[in-house]
């Protein structure tokens, strides 16, 4: 580029100079750089879920549905795919039955949204409950996150408070002590980020006794649990364990859900379960009905044609989100289970000191502590001289606690290739890190 520059840097948001957001360019950045280095970054679904979708089928599907059940004529059904649509949804009660069937969720349509992905409902939900933003209003997130959250609520400038996140999950007396010092400071923490299933990149999952301590302490401290449930589907089927909404009697939780992962990512469909009631003049609304309010102005509807799929896809699997992310769970607890031998083979024997890793029991991630900082300029290394690569868990912290640290994607591979990364893995550490 040439010429006078139109804009300066310091005239943008500051979240577009975000480091984070900065550290995922670069990472897919290596990762084009080096197509023939094996991959454990990605926390994308297996390619192999992909090839046999036929959306033509489901959307026909999706639509005999709205004729049959729905009392739509043929031609509106038709037409519906193709218009606008509602902004609150189209597939809301389908959706509503599956979380009914499977997770005892009990949610009426009107209490759902229906998002272009699950980072929409994170960005509508905290655009509505954060009314100023750099205001006295705080937002809890574990301590290490996903970090579209940590955008999210960079991109509102809503403050943010660190959580301490253990193999049990969120730590609630750590949550109990930060709304306690945010008082004495004359400000509040309105709501609390929560993976409690497998979550991203900790892998952590919450004991069900825990799960009932945060909801009595959302109950206690007045503030909002935000559940994102992406990996949840993963627990082996006799688990048994609910989720936070599944264990809300007290409208604290507002579920957050994707198809990305149990269905496919490209159709970019996800919802939110917001139950709450909110008070108007003319009566009441639900939250849901708030954040399609807000959707107007952001994406407008959730595409009619992708819902259509995912209606087709839940159909077709008896309206059940379990039944349609089985053989996926299947395969993701396989993955996981060969990267955990594979670990235990190569690096188990003459263990490097300062290198030690958890066993987590569902989820797509393996989280690796090593003695050096797990920095961009390592990750580069690893790639070029060693042919893996991994992502840096610094990037989804709010701290330094996890520089030195690395997240490991099983999702996206095949056992040899599991195999095969985790020996070229073992070599890097024992060359480098551990030297």
């Amino acid at each position: 580029m040439t010429g006078t520059p139109d804009l300066h840097a310091d005239d943008l948001h500051r979240s577009a100079q975000d480091p984070a957001l900065a550290a995922i360019g670069f990472l897919n950045e290596v990762m084009s750089r080096y197509p023939e280095a094996i991959s454990f970054a990605p926390g994308a679904p297996h390619p192999e879920f992909m090839r046999d979708i036929d959306t033509r089928a489901l959307t026909d599907r999706f639509v005999a549905h709205l004729v049959d059940e729905r009392g739509f004529a043929p031609d509106s059904a038709q037409r519906a795919l193709y218009e606008y649509g509602p902004a609150q949804g189209l597939i809301n009660g389908l959706v509503a039955e599956a979380l009914g069937a499977d997770q005892g969720i009990r949610a009426d349509p009107r209490e759902i949204v229906i998002t272009v992905g699950a980072q929409e409902a994170l960005l509508l939900t905290l655009r509505a409950l954060f009314r100023h933003s750099g205001g006295d209003d705080l937002i809890a997130i574990a301590d290490p996150c996903y970090a579209g959250i940590i955008g999210t609520a960079r991109l509102l400038d809503i403050p943010v408070v660190p959580l301490r996140e253990g193999e049990a999950g969120l730590d609630v007396d750590h949550l109990a002590a930060q709304c306690r010092e945010a008082r004495e400071q004359g400000r509040r923490i309105r709501a609390c980020y929560v993976a409690p299933d497998f979550s991203n990149p900790g892998g952590a999952r919450m004991p069900l006794a825990s799960r009932h301590e945060l909801l009595d302490l959302a109950e206690r401290e007045d503030l909002l649990l935000i559940e994102d449930n992406a990996y949840g589907f993963t627990a082996t089927e006799d688990d048994g364990l609910p989720g936070l909404k599944a264990l809300d009697s007290r409208r604290r939780v507002v579920h957050v859900g994707t198809f990305a992962k149990v269905g496919f990512p490209g159709a970019r469909v996800g919802y939110a379960v917001a139950d709450q009631r909110v008070q108007h003049g003319d009566g009441e609304r639900t939250l849901a009905e708030e954040l399609a309010v807000l959707k107007t102005m952001t994406t407008v509807n959730t595409p009619p044609l992708a819902q259509a799929v995912v209606g087709g896809l839940l159909l077709d699997h008896g309206r059940s989100l379990a039944e349609l992310g089985r053989s996926k769970a299947q395969r993701y607890r396989r993955n996981l289970q060969c990267l955990l031998d594979a670990l235990d083979r190569h690096l188990g024997d003459d263990l490097p000191p300062g290198i030690t890793w958890q066993r987590p029991a569902g989820g797509f991630f393996v989280r690796i502590d090593i003695p050096v900082a797990a920095d961009l300029a390592l990750l580069e290394l690893s790639a070029a001289e060693y042919g893996v690569l991994w992502t840096p868990m610094g990037q989804f912290s709010l701290t330094d606690r996890c520089d030195r640290q690395l997240r490991l994607s099983c999702s996206y591979l095949d056992p040899d290739q599991i195999e095969q990364g985790v020996k070229r893995l073992a070599t890097f550490l024992r060359e480098e890190a551990a030297a």
